[in-house]
């Protein structure tokens, strides 16, 4: 097994071949097992779970700021000035909807790594047992 994660998020990954066929080094499903998409191991679902929580707190990070865009008011008592913080409060508004929703997806996206590691972990327990139980008579 390599040493550190599999995954690389700065690398240049080569995508499937001909007919959507992965390619050698390609990312996932390229051991000819028949099981489309990617394959992580223990080590990278942890890393990604981690990724995605940081990217979550960088977006409500940011969802506080763009608050601060929604109380604006115009520096002076002039129609340009009145009209142009009811602007920026309301790209304030859109701004903060946006960054909710992008926290709320890199949530989701952390809890379904964390799902695939409790099933790593579930089949990691089970084919324990099994050798376990294969291995009682050997002894």
């Amino acid at each position: 097994m390599a040493e550190g994660p599999v995954y690389d998020p700065g690398a240049d990954w080569e995508l499937p071949g001909p007919h959507g066929v992965p390619r050698a080094g390609s990312y996932g499903g390229g051991d000819g097992g028949g099981s489309a998409g990617f394959e992580y191991d223990e080590q990278t679902l942890h890393e990604l779970v981690r990724e995605w929580r940081e990217l979550a707190d960088e977006f409500r990070a940011d969802f506080a700021q763009a608050e601060a865009l929604k109380r604006a008011n115009g520096p002076g008592l002039e129609y340009a000035s009145g009209n142009n913080a009811e602007l920026i409060r309301a790209s304030g508004s859109s701004l903060s909807e946006a960054l909710q929703q992008r926290a709320r997806y890199c949530d989701a996206m952390a809890a379904k790594y964390v799902t695939a590691l409790g099933k790593y972990a579930t089949a990691e327990e089970a084919h324990a047992i099994e050798i376990g139980e294969t291995t009682k008579g050997i002894l």
